[in-house]
């Protein structure tokens, strides 16, 4: 290595003394031996510089400690998100704190041999506290789809980021979770939401189409049932705005909430109703419509089809709004209409 000053040039000897001109003459000595010794000392401040920022602060071991014993671990993260920019491309004095920025001071914990854990956020089989870990996750995860955790439901019944993500180990392509299939998450807790899933009518989520965050937000404390909208129905109209409307004559449910009619996870009935027609009807529409007998919960799908003479007042018998779509065999715009003779929703 050569430095060149002023015609000079450093011939590579340890002592810094010992500068030759570039063709090769000496002179100067003095100062030479002056210039050599200041950037000897520049270089002797440059490395305990470096040394200061590399060395752990106060009641950290540094991550080089943590490999003695959890090789295994480490190495799992070594290929995740989290492992790239902690353990080998740190921008951020917290990053650069390694095991420890999630984990906190361990110097303790090292030079017991794994004895002493005060002070530490563990995420194993003996956890700390759910606050404690989400403290740990929001020093970085603190904006956007992050930003009222806190108040969130999940928070609450203090279901933790690491109920949810692995670190360390996990399996899914996106998102760091524990199952390779998000769905798979959710449904470990949300068992009724599971088999509602499961019936004749649901959204396509078992086919992949959609998954639970297409209409939930987890992180979100702000609405309720952590939806992606305003509003139920706000959340619907993003997919079905056939049936936003506005309509010259609506339908009071609908303007309500779709789900006062619709199974949202799942149903056994047709396009995920709460119930079969006309039954779900009847639920407002029991009387005064003037449908011989609207209401009439005595009639059956299996009575016969007149009453025998002589037969007791209620006697089942075949009622034609079983059959088919029932209502919506003539009411056919239920989400509202705008036809001038719309108002019983016919057109």
């Amino acid at each position: 290595m050569k430095f060149r000053i002023t015609g000079l040039k450093y011939d590579g000897s340890p002592e810094p003394a010992r500068f030759v001109r570039a063709d090769g003459g000496r002179g100067m000595r003095h100062l030479h031996r002056i210039t050599g010794l200041l950037m000897g000392l520049a270089m002797v401040f440059a490395v305990r510089s470096a040394r200061a920022q590399a060395a752990p602060a106060a009641g950290y071991a540094g991550s080089t400690e943590c490999m003695t014993c959890h090789e295994k671990d480490l190495g799992h993260m070594n290929n995740t998100l989290h492992g790239k920019r902690i353990l080998q491309e740190p921008r951020t004095e917290l990053e650069k704190r390694g095991c420890e920025a999630c984990h906190g001071p361990a110097k303790a914990h090292a030079e017991s041999g794994g004895e002493v854990k005060t002070g530490m956020v563990l995420f194993g089989k003996k956890p700390s506290s759910a606050e404690a870990r989400d403290k740990a996750c929001l020093q970085c995860h603190e904006k956007a789809n992050q930003a009222s955790f806190e108040t969130s439901k999940h928070a609450r019944r203090n279901v933790a980021c690491s109920s949810c993500h692995s670190l360390h180990n996990p399996m899914s392509a996106k998102g760091q979770l524990k199952t390779k299939v998000e769905t798979e998450t959710c449904f470990s807790c949300h068992k009724t939401q599971r088999s509602q899933s499961l019936r004749t009518s649901h959204h396509p989520v078992r086919e992949g189409k959609m998954t639970c965050t297409s209409c939930h937000n987890p992180h979100d404390g702000n609405s309720p049932k952590m939806i992606k909208g305003e509003s139920v129905n706000e959340l619907c109209y993003t997919c079905h705005t056939e049936k936003r409307g506005p309509f010259l004559f609506e339908h009071a449910p609908v303007m309500e909430d779709c789900v006062t009619c619709h199974q949202p996870h799942g149903s056994s009935h047709a396009r995920m109703l709460t119930q079969k027609m006309p039954n779900l009807c009847w639920n407002c529409h029991l009387t005064g419509s003037g449908h011989f007998g609207s209401g009439d919960n005595l009639s059956t799908e299996h009575g016969v089809g007149q009453a025998p003479v002589g037969a007791p007042s209620g006697y089942p018998t075949v009622n034609s709004r079983f059959i088919g779509r029932a209502c919506a065999k003539c009411h056919a715009n239920l989400h509202g209409s705008n036809s001038p003779s719309g108002a019983y929703f016919i057109r």
